[in-house]
């Protein structure tokens, strides 16, 4: 048995058999053709740029069809690449001058390409890099009569292994019998990840050697929320996780059954639960699963999955979109969390070196004003469909938000003197989600109309851990009591000030952290729809009293340890069917 650490990008817990795609690109002979046989080759090259085109539109149409119209555009750049004649035209050309096969000039001309954005330090362009990848194969499968990934012909249940999977894979998994996904390499915000994610199956990336030390048939039990993956696990760990899992789905089925059920405590204390989303499709899911509305709207994947800017129209049709979905229930709208990992770095002549403490987030947006102001303007003409409140990310100092504050209002008097419709009470709020705006919540009260806890960058910022980072992932923890202290301190300042508080981090989700959070004083939490009904079950099963007494012993210990087998402790109490697997953090702490 052995266990490998990577990062976790979708939750849940499987166990199945291997299934190991291939490790490499393709490899193929060279050789010089007879001049006679030339324009056959030509016409075999032009025939699989063809197919293959079709090949990608038709993924394309099947991810807008089940994920929606934002994951389909991260498909945009394989086709702007089989369009671009800068690439496509050379092949052509060592073909028809050299007598080159087709298949070997593909070959080193999108590896040419591949190793140009794999040498760049960005990780959004080792992403465009991925892509480059997915196209090569598919054009290899038509020129080469390979068959097809074997995805598509995977008749039982597996957990698929590779180096990297591609948009491509990612699109067409069969959804019943693909249960998980682990790779090599990775991140949390690279296109196949986000496709994968929003599909809804456990994955776990960067792995770094699962490729090589896993074979076709191994049984594996993949965990996407501690990002482990257990290799040819003992019949004991066998037996235990699927009891965990056979206690988690039963949970989980009483959960739906009362999603519909109001959110309130024994004692009748209501907590609003809210859904977190990427994309206006997901909105169904959080209205089925009992939330109230959007608690965090994160509006950025919109510039991820396409090659250009998006247009105020377009944001504002998206934005429209998800408020007709939602039918009177509230929309919160992050603006542009860009930086960090995503986007940015691609735009820049020189990525930064430390893009997670650089121009990222409100930062960037406040010089970057243009593009700033069109999301603000999408957004205020957005309020005319209905409810909606904005939010700025990453608020560090007074001065940040002032300014962010200023250039929305200049927008919405611009809109006025247009004659737009818009709504003329738009509430404004600001994550609190760095250490700086925690100490600081009491003056932010005086700014803003509501505060939202983002504790995934607030736990990053405050241990000094690189969420996405496996090597330390052990020390990502959200039990830690500086963080704690942290989120006490700015419910505390909220409450005084009269601004409505909510956390949207992932602890939001985790039925762990539920009875701290409410006995910290917290009433409001916003979370991944699917975790809705779970969070609703154990609220459901307390009282205040109980979760406030429970914050007064967390608050005088000084271990993130015996603070995570302290929480463990009393849901196994109060909801014992809750524990099993779910948890953020027990395999990596327990």
């Amino acid at each position: 048995m052995k266990l490998l650490q990577g990062i976790p990008v979708s939750p849940g817990v499987v166990i199945a058999k291997a299934l190991v795609l291939e490790k490499s690109l393709h490899r193929v002979p060279f050789l010089i053709l007879n001049k006679s046989e030339v324009p056959a080759e030509l016409e075999h090259f032009s025939n699989a740029i063809q197919s293959v085109h079709k090949e990608v539109e038709r993924d394309k149409r099947q991810v807008a069809e089940t994920l929606g119209a934002e994951p389909a555009k991260i498909f945009a750049f394989h086709l702007g690449l089989l369009n671009d004649e800068s690439l496509i035209e050379p092949i052509r050309e060592r073909i028809e001058n050299e007598g080159v096969n087709a298949s070997f000039a593909v070959v080193e001309a999108f590896g040419e390409l591949a190793d140009k954005f794999r040498s760049m330090d960005s990780p959004v362009f080792r992403d465009k890099a991925n892509d480059v990848f997915d196209l090569e194969r598919r054009l290899m499968n038509q020129l080469t009569g390979g068959s097809k990934d074997r995805l598509a012909s995977v008749d039982e249940p597996v957990i698929v292994i590779c180096h990297q999977v591609t948009p491509g894979d990612a699109a067409t998994f069969n959804h019943k019998n693909v249960l998980g996904i682990a790779t090599d390499v990775g991140g949390r915000t690279d296109h196949s990840s986000i496709v994968a994610a929003a599909i809804g199956i456990p994955v776990v990336v960067g792995c770094k050697s699962v490729a090589e030390e896993v074979s076709d048939g191994d049984m594996l039990i993949l965990d996407g929320k501690t990002g482990t993956v257990v290799i040819d696990p003992d019949e004991e760990t066998i037996s235990k996780m699927r009891h965990n899992i056979e206690i988690l789905e039963s949970f989980k089925q009483q959960a739906e059954e009362i999603s519909k059920q109001d959110s309130v405590t024994i004692d009748g204390v209501e907590i609003h639960l809210y859904g977190n989303i990427e994309f206006a499709h997901e909105i169904e899911q959080v209205i089925s699963k009992g939330g109230e509305g959007v608690g965090l709207y994160r509006t950025e994947f919109q510039y991820l999955t396409t090659s250009s800017l998006p247009t105020e129209d377009e944001l504002f049709e998206e934005y429209a979109s998800a408020l007709t979905k939602l039918d009177g229930r509230i929309l919160t709208i992050r603006t542009l969390d860009l930086g960090a990992d995503k986007y940015t770095q691609a735009q820049a002549m020189e990525p930064e070196r430390n893009p997670f403490l650089g121009l990222r987030s409100i930062r960037y947006c406040l010089q970057n004003q243009d593009l700033f102001r069109t999301q603000l303007r999408a957004i205020i003409r957005a309020s005319s469909v209905g409810p909606l409140r904005v939010m700025f990310p990453l608020i560090t100092s007074m001065n940040e938000l002032r300014q962010a504050k200023l250039i929305f209002s200049e927008v919405l008097e611009e809109c006025d003197e247009e004659g737009v419709e818009f709504s003329q009470n738009i509430p404004v709020g600001m994550m609190v989600e760095v250490p700086s705006a925690a100490l600081m919540a009491a003056t932010f009260t005086r700014e803003v109309d509501f505060f939202s806890i983002g504790t995934n960058d607030l736990i990053q910022y405050t241990v000094a851990v690189d969420r996405g980072n496996e090597r330390v992932a052990s020390l990502y923890t959200a039990t830690n009591p500086a963080v704690i202290k942290l989120i006490k301190s700015v419910i505390r300042a909220a409450r005084r000030g009269k601004v409505e508080t909510s956390l949207c981090g992932e602890i939001a989700g985790d039925p762990v952290y539920t009875m701290l959070l409410i006995g910290l004083g917290l009433r409001s939490l916003s979370l991944v729809p699917s975790q809705i009904p779970a969070i609703k079950q154990v609220i459901r099963k307390v009282t205040v009293d109980e979760c406030e007494r429970l914050a007064r012993r967390i608050g005088s210990l000084d271990s993130d340890r015996r603070i995570l087998t302290t929480l463990r402790t009393e849901l196994q109490k109060k909801v014992p069917e809750a524990i099993g697997g779910w948890s953020t953090e027990q395999k990596t702490q327990s």
